[in-house]
This record gives C-alpha cells, structure tokens and sequence, in this order.
C-alpha cells in the first residue's frame, strides 16, 4: 500500500466570472443575501431603489430678484423643489389649488394680501401646508402673528442663505424654526413682560379691518376698496372710523403710516 506525500500541493478551485451585468462577489454578499432588503412601499417598482420626492415648495414674494436668489438656495438642495412662484398673498392662494405644495415660504410684506394674511387662509383651506415666513423684519409681534397664522417658522433674508434650508427641513419635521439669535431676544423679552404683569401682545385690528387698512395705505378710494372686498362704500366708511378710534388716530395719513410699521405694506 503507498503511503501518501505528507505535503500535499494545494489544488486552487478553478477561476469562475459572474454573469455579465451581475456584480462580483465580496466579502459580507453571502451574509447579506439570507437578510431581505428593506421593503418597498406600496405603488414602488418591485426592483431598484425607492424613488425619492422632495418637497414641493410655493414661493411668494413681491420681489423678483428675492424669488430668484431664494429659489436659487432651494433648488440647489435635492430634498427641496420650488413648483410655483407667486408676487402677492392672492396669487399664493391660487398657486396652492393647483400646485399641490407641501411647504409655502410666504414674505411677511406682498401688496393686495400680506404674507400673514395668506398664511391665515392657507392654513384654514389646507391644514396639511406647512408654512414659513420669509422676511426683512426682525420684530416680535410679526413673529407672535406669524405663530397665530399657523407658520410654523419665521426666517430673515438677510440671513436667508444661512437658515432657510435647515428651516424647510425642520417645517417638514413638524419641528418650530427661529433663528437663535431672535430666540434669545424673545424669551428675555417675554421674561420681561411677564415680570411686569404683561402678556404677549394682541392684534388690535380684525382680520377685515387690516384688509381694508392696507387697500386705505395702498390709496385706493372707499369706492375701490368696497369693489375689491365685495361690500358696501358704508361697511368701508364704517371700518375706517372703527381703526381710527382703537388706533388714537385722526386720517388717512396716520393709518398709512400704522400699515407701514406693522408690515401691512412696504415703505
């Protein structure tokens, strides 16, 4: 009987190729293999990667070169899409019939309906929206206002291109946005009133009084106003003199001048 070599050659297994098109094996793929990939959702192709939606963002805002830089910041991102731009409150509206937004960034200040009035009725007619206010004015009461108009964010453009990304990822997280330099000044403002016995400011004007204020500052006749609102030359007559009484003043001048501070329209 011969005994056999006690070293043995190694025989190599023979050298095999993949399929064309199918990856080569790697350390970990047979492990991989026993565990299923994530699964698809419903409606997915049932191969390949999970097809990806960013969000579908309405722009408003009066100014066109303020549209293009902010739309520029946006569409550079790949989870945010702008899908329709508008130039006032009004257009904002019709824009989310028919556009399907997931998010509108509203300027506080648009002529015809302001950014706070739109959000007022984005957020009755579209409860899903998420809203954020884009503006120039670092002023508590906007933001209170904005809070009560349902944006859940309140941005400054001059820091637009630092906080207006992470604010639209944070609206889609249903998480508030403020930059933190406003949030410090809120709540040692706050602090402050309520150590004196004070409260958070409240509106002084009805939704429909500040409607008709800022048609009054834009210097359209009572005529034009009750034309634009669909009332009467009289309900116009009478709203005014209401402003004039709850705001101390005495004409069109002083409510102009009002409508300017607190945002209606721009100086």
């Amino acid at each position: 009987m011969t005994t056999p070599p006690m070293n043995p050659t190694p025989v190599n297994p023979p050298r095999t190729h993949p399929p064309e098109g199918q990856a080569p094996y790697t350390a970990g793929s047979a492990a991989n293999a026993s565990h299923p990939s994530t699964p698809q959702p419903a409606g997915a192709p049932p191969e390949g990667p999970q097809k990806f939606h960013p969000t579908r963002i309405l722009l408003a805002d009066d100014h066109a070169l303020v549209r293009r830089g902010v739309r520029l910041i946006l569409d550079g991102e790949p989870d945010l899409q702008v899908v329709a731009e508008a130039g006032d409150g009004a257009e904002a509206l019709a824009l989310a019939r028919t556009s399907s937004p997931d998010l509108a960034i509203l300027d506080v200040a648009m002529p015809r309906m302001t950014g706070l009035q739109a959000a007022r009725e984005l957020s009755a007619l579209h409860p899903g929206l998420r809203i954020l206010m884009l503006t120039m004015y670092d002023n508590e009461q906007y933001f209170f206002e904005a809070l009560k108009a349902g944006a859940s964010g309140y941005v400054l453009k001059s820091v637009a291109d630092r906080d207006l990304v992470e604010a639209c990822r944070s609206a889609m997280r249903g998480e508030p946005f403020l930059y933190p330099g406003a949030v410090t000044a809120l709540i040692r403002n706050y602090l402050d009133r309520v150590r004196h016995g004070e409260d958070v400011p409240e509106k002084v004007l009805t939704a429909r009084e500040e409607e008709v204020l800022k048609l009054i500052a834009e210097g359209h006749s009572s005529k034009e106003i009750a034309e634009t609102l669909v009332i009467s030359v009289k309900t116009v007559e009478r709203h005014r003199a209401n402003m004039l009484h709850k705001l101390g003043m005495r004409d069109r001048l002083e409510l102009t001048r009002y409508a300017i501070r607190v945002g209606l329209i721009e100086p």
